[in-house]
């Protein structure tokens, strides 16, 4: 008993008698803002052993140039098996440090979001040293302009989807299923070209999508869409089909045409 006087003396003095608000509430935001804390570290931990081994910081460092790659692709940039490629792009996967973009029969790998490149390129200037760059197979006259079934694929393909969705004229690819959409401004822009919105919208197929490029590995403009952009360009005479195969040629005039209207040096 004569210990108790002295605590009740002291909480009186601090103003608090037991089991006020103030001293629990602060016991519990102390508590949970650790937990907090510790999380946070747990995560940056799980990150960072997931790319500590030398197999995926290949893989990863070979996706920062933007451009995606199957796993088959992976395994040989990282020098391991498939099988072994698969495991360690799961790992990544589960990290959201790369995701799968699935077009048809392949599946091929990215980076995340851009600020996993960020990440890499900070890791990549710690350890000093230069990456390799992508280097295409495809024949130089495919990977400058081609179809891609019915749409404009290659460089071409690539840049004009750059400068459309820079200009505000499409919405981003969703992450679900990377349909496009047009904004206001662009369907306005796209209807002053002579592509019936509506029309299109009304086809048997999807409007717009980013479909994944086979040579440049990066998105260009499929769906209806896609169809009337080349069906405008063909039509004025801005680029001209092959007969033997399915590179596009763009004509002195499409140059003209694509700078003009969509800001796109070709």
């Amino acid at each position: 008993m004569a210990l108790r006087r002295p605590i009740r003396a002291v909480l009186g003095s601090l103003g608090c008698t037991r089991g006020s608000v103030p001293v629990a509430g602060e016991e519990r935001f102390v508590y949970h803002r650790s937990m907090n804390v510790r999380d946070a570290d747990t995560a940056v931990a799980l990150i960072a052993a997931a790319i500590a081994a030398p197999a995926r910081a290949r893989m990863l460092f070979s996706l920062v140039d933007g451009r995606a790659r199957t796993s088959t692709e992976l395994a040989a940039v990282a020098e391991v098996s498939p099988s072994t490629a698969s495991a360690h792009l799961q790992r990544l996967t589960t990290q959201r440090l790369v995701k799968l973009f699935a077009q048809g029969k392949h599946r091929y790998y990215s980076l995340e979001e851009p600020h996993v490149a960020a990440a890499l390129e900070a890791l990549s200037v710690l350890a000093g040293g230069s990456r390799g760059t992508f280097v295409s197979t495809t024949p130089v006259r495919l990977r400058t302009a081609r179809t891609c079934y019915d749409h404009i694929a290659g460089a071409l393909g690539v840049s004009l989807n750059d400068r459309l969705k820079a200009l505000g004229w499409l919405s981003g690819a969703s992450a679900s299923d990377h349909g496009y959409d047009l904004t206001p401004h662009g369907a306005k822009a796209l209807e002053a070209l002579g592509i019936d919105i509506q029309s299109t919208r009304g086809l048997r197929r999807r409007f717009a999508f980013a479909c994944l490029d086979w040579s440049e590995r990066r998105p260009h403009v499929g769906g209806a869409l896609g169809a009337a952009l080349l069906g405008v360009a063909l039509k004025r005479k801005w680029v001209v089909q092959d007969l033997d195969c399915r590179a596009l040629s763009v004509t002195p005039v499409g140059r003209r045409e694509m700078l003009t209207r969509f800001g796109l040096h070709v």
